[in-house]
This record gives structure tokens, sequence and C-alpha cells, in this order.
């Protein structure tokens, strides 16, 4: 299965590197807004997968991130590129002072109250916070990308910007899945009470894996301010996150499942954008179809299962 993973990353990479050559215009954006919503849902991920919170807010932070990019960019003139730190640290740390309060919450309980967190968001930037959020209306007229003094127009510029940062996200849940930190999220997942008694602390690694969720969420903003030039309420609000949370369990919590999920959830919708009435109800249905088929997600994570060498069958002395 390793290997199968392994080979399907190289075939996916390979693919996207050379698919938007092959696309029109929409389907670009389309493409574009795939690697956005894959970068937000493995976000997603770090706090409902491996950690098991149900956070249904991520679009706060995402929308963080795309504020915080089109501020900086439009009041103060700063280039996009150099907004992506403050994109990330600015819902990273907001991640930190909103979970510190809620992570002893379990359930429904912590999922009423990071709806409450999102919708909270979306009517502090309707509201035009300090005159610079732009009201309901939001934000528009951002620059191009540019680096070193050359401008990308190009659609295609900001797909590889798109690619770059999912490229980057993939290679941190990698290695969170191979670190300490990404065991102490798994074992908190599976049962607290027995990861605590080994030494885990649960309110620090939930903690921290609500500011690594945010960042990356952040960060995924400054895409989609990109890809728009704008920003507006409306694409933060608390359906978004729903959609998140949806992507996250029908695929299943791992890479391979998120990623179809995310195909499953909005590019289908696209492809039958042409029957405008019966796009959603054939979305609809498929949706229940792949979690009465699979009820652990069309690809389930195998994170933490004991290796088959560790496994040994007794011969009872024969």
């Amino acid at each position: 299965m390793q290997q199968i993973q392994r080979y399907g990353y190289i075939l996916f990479i390979a693919v996207m590197a050379i698919l938007p050559n092959l696309l029109n215009s929409r389907w670009q954006a389309v493409a574009i807004t795939f690697l956005i919503f894959t970068i937000v849902a493995l976000s997603q991920d770090i706090v409902l997968g491996k950690c098991g919170m149900f956070n249904m807010g991520q679009a706060l932070f995402f929308g963080m991130g795309a504020y915080a990019t089109a501020i900086l960019n439009s009041t103060y003139g700063w280039p996009i590129l150099a907004t992506i730190p403050v994109a990330i640290l600015v819902p990273a740390l907001f991640g930190v002072l909103l979970a510190g309060p809620i992570v002893h919450l379990r359930g429904d309980y912590l999922l009423v109250t990071t709806i409450g967190f999102n919708i909270v968001f979306v009517q502090v930037v309707q509201n035009n916070l300090g005159g610079i959020t732009g009201g309901p209306n939001g934000i528009f007229g951002l620059d191009s990308l540019s680096l070193f003094g050359t401008t990308f127009l190009s659609q295609l510029s900001v797909y590889y910007f798109a690619f770059a940062i999912l490229l980057a996200t993939l290679w941190i849940m990698h290695n969170l899945d191979a670190s300490r930190a990404g065991r102490a999220l798994h074992y908190l997942r599976e049962d607290q009470l027995a990861a605590e008694s080994i030494g885990i602390n649960s309110r620090f690694y939930k903690i921290f894996a609500f500011a690594l969720s945010a960042g990356i969420a952040g960060m995924a903003g400054t895409v989609y301010a990109t890809q728009y030039s704008a920003v507006s309420p409306e694409g933060f609000n608390f359906i978004q996150s729903v959609l998140f949370f949806s992507i996250v369990i029908v695929g299943g919590s791992s890479v391979p499942g998120i990623l179809i999920g995310v195909f499953v959830m909005f590019v289908l919708p696209e492809i039958f954008r042409e029957f405008a009435t019966w796009r959603f109800f054939i979305f609809g249905f498929a949706m229940i179809l792949a979690m009465v088929l699979r009820p652990r997600g069309i690809w389930p994570a195998r994170f933490g299962r004991i290796p088959k060498f560790l496994i040994k069958e007794s011969n009872h002395g024969t």
C-alpha cells in the first residue's frame, strides 16, 4: 500500500504540473480553486482527522489569511509574497488564543463553539472593522504577483503559486505524520485518557494542532486573495467551513482521501454545471452513497496500525 501511495503521489504531482497547460482559462480557474481547497482541507485534517477535535470553523482562519494579505497589499502597499508570513502568523496566533479556552470541550460542544467563532469573524469583516476590511463589499483591486521586480499577470502564474503552496503543505503533512507530535495527536484521537496516562500533554498538543492548522489555512488564504484579486465576507462563511469538514469526513482523513474528497465535493459539481438544476442532486446522492458504502471514508487513514513484522504468530512450542 505504501508503494502504491508513493507512486501515486509522484503521478499526481507530475499530472498537476502539466495539467494547466492543457486547460482553457475557465478550467484553469477551477484547478486553482481545487488546489486552494485541498490546502485548506489538509489543514482541517490536522485538527479533525489527526486529533479528533470537531472544528467547524476552518473558514475563519482561511479568511484571516486572505484578509491579512488583502489589507497589507491594498492599504499599505506590501507585495503579495511579502504578506505570506503575516498571513500565516496572524491566524496561527488567533488559533492559539481561541483554542486556549476551548480545547477542554469535546464533540458537539466544540463544534458549536467553533461555528460561533466563524460567524463572529464574518460579522466583524462585514461591519468594516477599523475601516480597513471593506465592509460587505470586501476589498478589491489587489496587485498581481511580483518577484524581484517582475510582475506575473497570467492565471498560469497563480496556478503554479498555488501548486507550490500545496507541495509545501504536503511536505508538512508528511513530516507531521512521522514526527513525535503527529503520533501524540493520533493517540489523543484514539483515547485521550490513555494518551495522558503515558505522559502526553493533551492541552499543549491540541493547541499546537489548532495553531498549525490555522497557519496553513491562512497561507491558502493568500493564494485565494491572489486568484481573485479581491476578498469578501461571503467567501469565508459557515457554509465554507461545512464544506471543508465534509471533505475530511468523506475522504477518510488521509491525503489521497482528501484529494478525492475535494474532487467529489468541488470539481464534480463544476463538471455538472450545465445541469444547473440537477447537479447538486447528483452531488448529494453521490455523497450519501459514498458514506453508506465507505463509512470510514473513501480512503481511510491507516496511521497508527501495528506493522506486520511486529505481529508474530505463536507456534505453541512447535
